[in-house]
């Protein structure tokens, strides 16, 4: 055998199997070997128990070998890395990623795959280190490259553990904050650095390499909060607020780390009665003009605001103030950012290789494929970890449309149908219903909610029953329906009434969740008050009586920063809310008025108990499009709130409502209150009518201007 020959199936070796090189190996006559692999050093030294020798170079590729007695053992030598720290061999050991590993991760089934993919600090074999595992079956090598080695490529090449596709190493003495990479050598000759995919730490932007951090060493103090005994089935106050933590509030321009942000958040979030927060995105990402749904961290919280220890403290003591957690969670697409997850190992690894399925044009980004066990399990296991390692309520699924849909974005000739010629993607279907599954069987207070935008059957149906098995849907055709007739002069709100009539119509055909989110204050919408028709009173009038008829609907609730306080501009991600604007009188009448209503809303069963079931909604009136007036009951155990909504600045004195054997009502909350910026004009002395026969007919209430009123109602039986 040649030289030439020798060097180059050496150079395969240690491309793939290392191992079989490197390490501690038997030498026949009651001899071992060491040998290590320094490219370019003339002098190599080890640690033999205790003592310091010198290796030969055995070979021009780099290996250095040094002979040591038969009874030496992997934990008996140390070696000096590039970086000058002394410690064990990392080729010494067993692979920390096990066959069973490999097998479910194949099958789509490891569900404790955060546990064992990536960089994650062990002890492995009685030493205290890291084990790096990275998927890329389609590569030709992997090394692991970072601080230790001095980024060097030729140093840490990785194990090859066969047709699972997974490349492993473990690398003792190796701890929290150091910065690593995958070095991806690709078929065609390429080479690529790569972040981890499984990273739970990653540099703070626009510097891209990963950080290993044990995020196991957090000592959590929610028990109490977690044994709640919280369920999913509908009987509960939920009002959540949405947020963008890099913008609800700064200091100096800059951003507040996620431990300040969880003492501010949660005592105004008790002030304002918000049962939840919903963070946009946490998870990594490039790019603060995305708001977090330019995902390239499914594991990581970003080191915008902090460590993930940081984060965990977020959600503990917004859990001991008694506010639960809901993340934006983005399963449907990823960016093309060179240093992530696209073609990370030179083929179409996460992503389908034919662009009609694998790129979406709206958004110009990647889509997951979801016909690959390995890609489902990478998804399943992020949701998984956040519900794990950082104990959250609850998981927003964004844009779930674009999942379901194998044309969705796309013209005709741009996308390809189905097995059976249809428009459905069943592998992503099929991905939704595993993904509920899991997460319900694993943490059955967990909330899945999806940002579905279409008329798709049974999206929070039971998959028993057939459905996705999400426990909500936002329902955006409400949203838009509502906003639209906002929007018009209250003089031609009379021809639009059926606006408002129409979601009655399929309101518990899901179990809906009713949105004023982020997108609808962005890109030329405007904000939520700025869509007011009207002079400065009727814009204010018209946000109470917004919110206040969104609150009385069927259906939990959920709403974006700033509208609470009258943010006139657009939200900007770069900017805090103007809670300046709260020096004003008007605003801060427009914030009292949020305040008590979401308090009303807790303590009233009545406008939450049956959210979800017909039973809990009764029309009264529909049908006074003249007034533009709308009543109904809102009903939940021998509990009664009529609830009355005016659309018009007109005041009427007595007006009538249709209403059988009333036995007493009064006026609990009236939007139009003095305190609240309204014009005061309540209900103060409601008149009972009767017809000849005297019996109750129905009662005669001051119509306030542009406002809610609710009145607690008791029956004759």
């Amino acid at each position: 055998m040649t030289s030439d020959v020798r060097i180059e199936g050496l150079r395969e070796l240690l491309i793939h199997h290392p191992h079989q090189v490197l390490g501690l190996h038997p030498q026949g006559e009651g001899r071992k070997v060491i040998r290590v692999f320094r490219p370019g050093a003339s002098v190599v030294h080890i640690e033999v128990k205790g003592k310091v020798v010198q290796a030969h170079c055995v070979d021009p590729l780099g290996i250095f070998e040094c002979a040591v007695p038969e009874d030496v053992t992997p934990t008996d030598y140390r070696v000096y890395h590039h970086s000058g720290m002394l410690g064990h061999d990392p080729y010494a050991f067993s692979p920390t990623f096990g066959e069973m590993d490999g097998y479910l991760f194949s099958r789509g089934v490891h569900y404790q795959l955060f546990d064992v993919m990536g960089a994650r600090v062990c002890e492995h074999e009685g030493v205290k280190g890291t084990k790096f595992v990275v998927w890329a079956p389609a590569a030709k090598g992997v090394a692991l490259v970072g601080d230790f080695n001095c980024w060097d490529g030729r140093v840490n090449p990785m194990r090859n553990l066969g047709y699972c596709g997974v490349w492993e190493l473990f690398v003792p003495g190796i701890g929290n904050s150091e910065k690593y990479k995958f070095e991806i050598h690709t078929q065609d000759g390429h080479t690529r650095l790569k972040s981890d995919p499984y990273a739970t730490y990653n540099e703070h932007r626009p510097s891209t390499a990963s950080i290993v951090f044990d995020v196991n060493k957090y000592v959590w103090n929610d028990l109490q909060w977690r044994q709640r005994g919280f369920h999913r089935g509908g009987s509960y106050p939920l009002n959540i607020y949405e947020v963008h933590l890099g913008s609800w509030k700064k200091r100096g321009g800059h951003n507040f780390n996620y431990r300040e942000l969880a003492h501010a958040l949660a005592k105004y979030c008790k002030e304002m009665a918000f049962s939840h927060v919903e963070l946009l995105p946490v998870m990594e990402h490039p790019l603060d003009e995305s708001w977090g749904y330019q995902v390239t961290g499914f594991f990581a919280a970003t080191s915008r605001y902090g460590t993930p220890e940081d984060f965990q403290y977020f959600v503990d003591h917004m859990h001991q103030e008694g506010i639960g957690v809901i993340l934006d969670w983005v399963p449907a697409h990823f960016p093309t950012d060179e240093y992530s997850l696209a073609q990370f190992d030179g083929s179409y690894l996460y992503e389908h290789a034919d662009p009609k399925r694998g790129f979406h044009p709206h958004w110009n980004t990647y889509i997951f494929n979801y016909g690959r066990f390995e890609v489902c399990n990478f998804l399943i296991a992020s949701a998984l970890f956040w519900f794990e390692k950082m104990h959250i309520d609850g998981l927003r699924v964004d844009a779930v449309a674009s999942m379901l849909y194998l044309d969705y974005g796309r013209a005709k000739g741009e996308w390809i149908p189905n097995i059976y010629g249809g428009h459905e993607n069943l592998e992503a279907i099929e991905f939704i219903k595993h993904l509920n599954s899991v997460v319900h069987d694993r943490y059955p207070h967990a909330l899945m909610i999806a940002e579905e935008s279409t008329a798709f059957t049974g999206v929070s149906h039971p998959l028993e029953w057939g459905g996705l098995g999400f426990d909500m849907k936002w329902n955006m055709g409400w949203m838009n329906d509502t906003l639209r007739y906002f929007h018009k002069d209250p003089i031609y709100r009379s021809f639009h009434q059926n606006d408002l009539t129409f979601g009655l119509v399929y309101a518990f055909s899901e179990r809906f969740l009713l949105p004023f989110s982020h997108d609808e204050v962005v890109h030329g919408k405007a904000s939520l008050l700025s869509k007011m028709p009207g002079d400065d009173w009727q814009k204010f009038a018209n946000m109470r009586l917004l919110y206040s008829y969104q609150l009385c609907q069927p259906g939990k609730k959920l709403l974006f920063m700033g509208a609470e306080i009258g943010q006139w501009n657009e939200w900007n991600c770069k900017e805090e809310l103007p809670w300046s604007l709260l020096e004003h009188e008007r605003h801060a009448q427009l914030h009292r008025c949020f305040s008590d209503l979401n308090h009303f809303y807790n303590d009233n069963p009545s406008l939450w108990e049956n959210d979800f079931d017909g039973n809990g909604f009764e029309w009264v009136d529909c049908s006074d499009k003249q007034n533009c007036v709308l009543s109904y009951l809102r009903k939940a155990a021998n509990r009664y709130l009529l609830c009355v909504h005016h659309f018009t600045p007109s005041f009427q004195p007595k007006y009538f409502i249709r209403l059988r054997n009333i036995a007493s009502i009064k006026e609990v909350m009236n939007t139009d209150r003095a305190e609240y910026g309204g014009s005061g004009k309540l209900s103060e002395h409601i008149e009972i009518i009767k017809d000849s026969e005297q019996k109750v007919v129905g009662i005669e209430i001051a119509l306030s201007p542009l406002a809610t009123m609710i009145f607690e109602v008791q029956f004759y039986f």
